[in-house]
């Protein structure tokens, strides 16, 4: 429990570093409302055509009485809905950063500059950069993705599929979230999307309580473009700490995945 509370800590602390770098939290807002504007046409477009679609998708359906017919479609048009939130928050932080990898990186650069000790560089061209963010990304979404298909069938079971599956959905939301945040400062220290992953692993909890309050807030509309300068910063600040312990030896060259 004491990791959760680490974890807001790091959340918190970062929105303070961009508060105190007014530059860095400008600059950070940019490919947050790019990306904003796509997001929020896509799920204005997919709450007026979810029940079409549903309906599209159970023509067995059709002859059912009322009010089992209404019911079920209401249902399920509210777990599609549902479903599009729910990668809309997880996608939003990939396409977020990937929009904005120069500034998030640079901003990441300056966190460390200000907290003392080293500064790792890629030494990538902004291209390799590019693409390895890229690839990654599709990586963790691929994974999303799959937990999102046994959540939402988990989500037809009475009283359990609206009471603990939400909460586990939010928990996966708030994990990955923090993979991809913290992959901005890890990236530059020379680790792959593997290492990352079972870095996070070893510290759950603290990912948890870094993520899962962003995620929670990025359910309010324009509060994700905000916050997003202050997750990175206070993303950087939670991998300085994951990485404590080595930061003593020799850094580790940059190793890329063949692929």
């Amino acid at each position: 429990m004491r990791d959760l509370g680490a974890g807001f800590g790091y959340l918190i602390k970062g929105q303070r570093w961009v508060g105190r770098h007014g530059r860095w939290f400008g600059l950070g807002l940019l490919p947050g409302l790019v990306t904003l504007v796509l997001y929020a046409a896509a799920l204005v477009g997919l709450g007026y055509g979810a029940d079409d679609l549903v309906s599209w998708a159970t023509p067995f359906a059709d002859d059912w009485s009322s009010p089992w017919l209404g019911l079920f479609r209401n249902t399920l048009t509210v777990l599609v809905f549902a479903l599009g939130l729910f990668l809309a928050v997880i996608t939003f932080t990939a396409v977020t950063l990937l929009v904005g990898e120069p500034f998030y990186e640079s901003l990441s650069e300056e966190v460390d500059r200000t907290e003392g000790g080293e500064v790792p560089e890629s030494g990538l061209p902004l291209w390799r950069d590019l693409w390895i963010s890229a690839r990654d990304s599709i990586r963790i979404l691929v994974r999303v993705g799959l937990y999102s298909v046994l959540l939402f069938a988990l989500g037809f079971i009475p009283v359990v599929g609206q009471t603990v599956v939400p909460v586990i959905g939010f928990c996966v939301t708030g994990y990955f979230l923090s993979e991809e945040l913290t992959a901005v400062a890890l990236q530059r220290r020379g680790m792959v999307l593997k290492d990352r992953l079972v870095l996070l692993r070893g510290r759950r909890m603290l990912a948890l309580g870094f993520g899962v309050p962003l995620g929670l807030a990025f359910l309010v509309p324009f509060v994700a473009v905000f916050l997003m300068p202050g997750a990175v910063a206070g993303a950087t600040l939670l991998a300085r700490d994951l990485v404590a312990p080595d930061e003593d030896a020799a850094p580790a060259p940059y190793t890329l995945e063949k692929g």
